[in-house]
């Protein structure tokens, strides 16, 4: 029955007087389309969609089983009659996107018979004969990354959903009501042809869609090696849907009229990133180095700086500190341990437990407790030992205990002879800096390692709002996540124990005093290169690398977190020195370090994150020794609540803390280097992307720097976020008015919300806002704006 229905299709298909645009006749590529997956499937014939033109009203299109369905709102015929079927009944079904078996967008419920394999191959072969547009870019469509992190760039247009699945939807989801549905376009405000040819515009459309349908298959080429962080997350994962009575939409930020490539070709979009200011070249001359009381604690001698290989410590002598404002040091005569109900220093203690040669992590365990509290007893080696005795080879294990602990005990040992001047604590509400030498960094981190640290073994001391420094949480369990840190951070040691380093490094305490006033801003925003390949520490050499923190800096790169901040944190190790002296970040504070040096590469991310071996770092130095790699960490809020993100206070926050890490208030523009930064506290945090680009936009202009983004393999959000971008540059629009659209979208959209979701996208409703305001007739472009070929790469 259905091959002679093909058939017959065919057959009809050969008749020109079938296809009409008139008025009162039949639009064929609807019917044709409907009379298909009839046919394919068994439909009833009282099943099948009759769309006939009624008046000369422009038609609205809506959509069912993947296919674009183009009627009249006044019409009164079967189409409506099933749109009201719908609105009733939503209970659909989902199929799994299985590549060879399953097909997404088929409607399988009430009197529909279940297709079987050879139905569904044959289904297959003819929707891709006769329902997918070709394209230039057709390899794109034939891509299928499988499983749970495959690549969904590709998205279908209509997609049957289960009512009640929301919880399950991804994130970034926009629940839309019924009433939206009715009231709005799915697609931006169209240019001019738009307004005088709606049928035309719609017809379009229609089409558009039938280039879009839901066929995947699976390609072995699209099983490729994850090296980075960008393999870890799904390309377009987190595609904004307006889901409307059981079935997504494509969303507005979606929408681009003029793409002529497929998205697998294009890997970044906007400003080239050779174009970008980076750092030496954009930098201009550096003030001479020095020491300035209140302001700036330099630890070397900056006169001899030029002049010696090694950076000399200052001043020449051991300045013994012991108070509340400096890092209390494990060489201070302050640093007593009880023995036999008396006081002993307990740096002769460290020293001569220390020299002791010992032979495995056992005894390196007793040696630490040894020169511990009492609850240091509690302590748990299993993941050192795991290292010693189950990961290394036992000649590695050798020159680990006979070698490389030895030197590194020498090296924190030196203490009171490379680290001479007292620390100052970067408190809460401080404006201050610290630089040291890499050697001295290196000989703190060696007394982090062996524990020695004094008061900083429990949160129940002064440093309850510091996070942990010495390394006993980094030994604990069994996990291989502990395995791959220790790999990490001994391949550093072993580094800077064969050869000394000779830069310097700078730790920056930044608190912003006086936040911009973001209503009023007048500023325009800036370039924006981005990009669903690359990472920020390698495509972003040069520029103000952004470090998604935890607002203790670090987070738990010595404890079990292993994500975008701990990642950074362990390749480049001279950052955890930061935790010694570092207190919680404020709201209107961030740290900002200079000169670190990579010195590990990895593949994965979290879960399979994997050590790589040593990284040579070839990154320029500027005038005081420092590598020009410049780290800025600011920590976003956590949402619970989705919607809480979209108040005006959250707002404020997320833009304060983002400016605050990127204005510099000594340097015009010209001299800024570039924002190099992507999914700001996006992840666990709960925050939204595209809510989060547009915040972090909005700061690297006011503070006058360009943006490099990194969507981390998010295809679809590289997309919405530059036509965002262009939409917003083209029209002129200042920084102070989009804060206002923020405020315009919370009030109108998400205040007055009783679902979990906005029933209106963010960009949604700034395209039709800006729109309306600029065209009130409608004869301005309100969809994202195009993109010309010469950007697209």
């Amino acid at each position: 029955m259905a091959s002679w229905r093909l058939l017959k299709l065919v057959s009809r298909l050969k008749k020109p007087q079938f296809i009409s645009t008139k008025p009162n006749n039949t639009v064929s590529l609807a019917s044709v389309q409907a009379l298909l997956i009839s046919a394919l499937t068994e439909f009833e014939a009282t099943k099948r969609a009759k769309v006939e033109a009624k008046t000369q009203t422009p038609p609205a299109p809506f959509y069912k089983g993947g296919v674009c369905f183009c009627h009249h709102g006044t019409g009164s015929g079967p189409v409506d009659q099933e749109t009201k079927e719908n609105k009733a009944d939503t209970n659909m079904d989902v199929r799994p996107k299985t590549g060879a078996d399953g097909l997404r967008g088929v409607k399988t419920k009430g009197s529909l018979k279940k297709i079987g394999p050879r139905q569904q191959q044959m289904l297959r072969s003819t929707l891709d004969r006769w329902l997918v547009k070709p394209s230039k870019g057709s390899s794109a469509t034939e891509e299928c990354l499988g499983q749970e992190d495959g690549d969904r760039s590709q998205k279908p247009s209509a997609v049957y959903v289960n009512s009640d699945s929301e919880d399950t939807m991804d994130e970034d989801t926009q629940i839309l009501t019924p009433q939206d549905f009715d009231e709005d376009c799915p697609f931006p405000p169209d240019s001019k042809s738009s307004a005088g040819s709606g049928f035309l515009f719609k017809r379009a459309a229609c089409q558009d869609e039938l280039g879009k349908q839901p066929v995947e298959v699976c390609s072995d080429a699209s099983a490729k090696q994850r090296t980075k962080i960008t393999d870890f997350f799904t390309g377009g994962s987190s595609q904004n849907f307006a889901v409307k009575n059981g079935w997504r939409e494509t969303s507005t930020e979606e929408q681009d009229p003029d793409e002529e490539h497929s998205a697998a070709d294009v890997k970044w979009l906007g400003t080239p990133i050779s174009e970008l200011r980076r750092m030496p070249e954009c930098g201009g001359k550096l003030p001479p180095l020095k020491d300035v009381p209140g302001q700036h604690s330099v630890m070397i001698r900056t006169d001899l700086l030029g002049k010696s290989t090694v950076p000399i410590p200052y001043p020449a002598k051991f300045t013994d500190t012991w108070d509340d404002v400096h890092v209390k040091m494990p060489c201070s005569n302050g640093n007593l341990f009880p023995i036999d109900d008396e006081k002993k220093s307990r740096w002769d203690l460290i020293k001569e437990t220390l020299n002791k040669k010992f032979t495995n992590a056992l005894e390196l365990k007793a040696t630490v407790q040894n020169y511990s509290a009492s609850h240091a007893k509690k302590w748990d080696f299993t993941a050192l030992d795991l290292y010693c005795n189950k990961v290394l080879e036992p000649d590695t294990v050798e020159h680990l205990f006979d070698f490389l602990l030895p030197d590194m005990v020498q090296l924190a040992l030196r203490a009171s002879e490379l680290c001479t001047k007292p620390i100052p604590l970067l408190k809460r509400g401080m404006n201050h800096s610290i630089t040291m030498s890499q050697e001295q960094v290196a000989c703190l981190l060696a007394n982090a390692f062996f524990c020695t640290f004094p008061r900083r073994n429990s949160r129940k001391t002064e440093y309850h709002n510091y996070p942990d420094i010495n390394f006993f949480r980094l030994f604990e369990g069994s996990s291989s996540k502990k395995i791959e840190k220790l790999k990490t951070l001994m391949c550093y040691f072993k580094s800077v124990t064969e050869k000394k380093p000779t830069g310097l490094v700078t730790f920056s305490r930044q608190t912003l005093d006086k936040p911009p006033d973001w209503k009023c801003s007048q500023t325009l925003l800036t370039r924006l290169h981005i990009t669903c390949e690359g990472t920020i520490e390698d495509d972003g050499y040069g520029m103000l690398q952004v470090d998604f923190a935890n607002k203790f800096v670090g987070g738990g790169v010595i404890g079990a977190g292993l994500v975008q901040e701990e990642i950074r944190f362990l390749i480049n190790p001279e950052l955890i020195l930061s935790r010694l002296f570092t207190e919680a970040l404020d709201d209107n504070e961030c740290l900002i370090i200079t000169g670190t040096q990579q010195y590990s590469k990895y593949t994965g991310y979290a879960q399979t994150y994997k050590w790589a071996g040593c990284h040579q770092d070839i990154t320029p130095s500027d005038e005081w020794r420092r590598r020009c790699t410049e780290i800025v960490a600011i920590d976003a809020l956590q949402f619970r609540n989705f919607l809480e993100q979209f108040h005006y206070d959250k707002i404020n926050r997320e833009l304060n803390k983002a400016y605050c890490g990127f204005f510099h208030p000594e340097k015009d523009s010209q001299n800024l280097a570039a924002v190099a930064t992507g999914n700001w506290g996006c992840g666990v945090f709960g925050g939204d992307k595209r809510l989060k680009a547009l915040i972090q936009m909005l700061a690297a202009a006011e503070a006058g720097r360009d943006v490099a983004y990194f969507t981390f393999g998010d295809s679809q959000l590289m997309t919405d976020v530059h036509n965002m971008h262009s939409f917003l540059t083209q029209r002129n629009i200042s920084v102070g008015e989009v804060y206002g659209l923020l405020g315009q979208y919370y009030s109108s959209v998400c205040k007055g919300c009783l679902s979990r979701r906005p029933g209106v996208s963010l960009y949604s409703f700034i395209y039709r806002r800006v729109s309306s305001s600029v065209a009130p007739d409608g004869s301005t472009d309100g969809s994202a704006s195009p993109h010309s070929p010469s950007e697209r790469h």
